[in-house]
């Protein structure tokens, strides 16, 4: 009671120290950003669009206009030099999404991700170019096990939580990024998807792994659940600094947006001339487990 009393007179303080402020929000210009992916034993893909005013209203509409068209993107492994070509895919309501991908009429150049490589994509649009590198590194971090038990405190019977068992390499810089699809659905990360190993270093251990989440859509209140029957894969992704970076900022900008007690924070990327968005590498394992019904 005495708890509910204080909140309540912070609030009353909080009310009667309001006062309105107006802020003059100015437009600024476009920038380009950029969303693009190398991953071991895929073709790279790199989708260009282009910043939204603050009070923009998003819809369709605004976001299939958004796409960046005709722009030169070349993604080179050290030895290779690969120009990309763009391409139109459908989508739902007569819409289309755009992406550049290898171009299939240039094969001689065209390459797939490596362990262990580094990689450089530049591109050119409107008159300006940006670029950004990216490693994919080794698969040192990788899942020693994956089982469940019985959700506890379930209002579902059949609700289940899945554990990993992982072995973290010695010496820290060992940077992880996970993915989790259940069934037939496609792979979604999770809430808090990136990790370091700045405390578990060189250690075995354990913990619960939530699944992945659509964050197009509302968190549906069993989230941190897997269902009996499900087939349930794991996709762990061993990352650089920079992509942990990019990934970590991002995610807790994400978690902040209508917070206002939360700090300042400033999503890092790594791409040059003020671009948006980050160029980032995975070294993909996978491991897949069928909770029996």
């Amino acid at each position: 009671m005495t708890r509910v009393l204080f909140f309540i007179a912070f609030c009353i303080q909080i009310y009667s120290c309001e006062k309105n402020i107006n802020f003059d929000l100015k437009n600024a210009p476009d920038v380009l950003v950029v969303d693009a992916i190398i991953e071991n034993d895929q073709f790279p893909q790199v989708i260009l669009t282009k910043s939204f005013d603050f009070f923009s209203n998003i819809n369709p509409e605004l976001l299939t206009n958004s796409f960046v068209h005709n722009a030169v993107v070349s993604i080179s492994n050290g030895t290779l030099t690969h120009q990309m070509k763009e391409y139109e895919y459908p989508a739902l309501g007569g819409y289309k999404v755009y992406t550049y991908g290898i171009d299939s009429l240039n094969l001689a150049t065209a390459f797939k991700g490596q362990l262990n490589n580094s990689y450089t994509l530049s591109i050119s649009s409107e008159g300006k170019t940006y670029t950004a590198s990216t490693s994919i590194p080794s698969l040192a971090k990788k899942v020693d096990s994956l089982f469940w038990k019985p959700a506890p405190f379930a209002i579902e019977s059949n609700d289940v939580v899945l554990f990993i068992k992982i072995t973290d390499p010695p010496g820290l810089g060992n940077y992880v990024r996970y993915f989790t699809k259940k069934n037939n659905a496609r792979y979604l990360p999770g809430d808090n998807s990136v990790f370091d190993d700045q405390v578990i270093d060189g250690t075995t251990y354990q913990l619960q792994l939530d699944p992945g989440i659509d964050r197009n859509k509302p968190v549906p209140y069993d989230s941190n659940y897997f269902k009996k029957g499900d087939t349930v894969t794991l996709k762990l992704c061993n990352i650089d600094k920079g992509t942990y970076t990019f990934w970590s900022t991002w995610e807790f900008a994400y978690q902040a947006i209508g917070n206002p007690f939360s700090q300042p924070n400033k999503v890092i990327g790594n791409f040059s001339n003020g671009a948006l968005g980050s160029f980032y590498g995975y070294a993909a394992f996978y491991k897949t487990l069928i909770v029996p019904k």
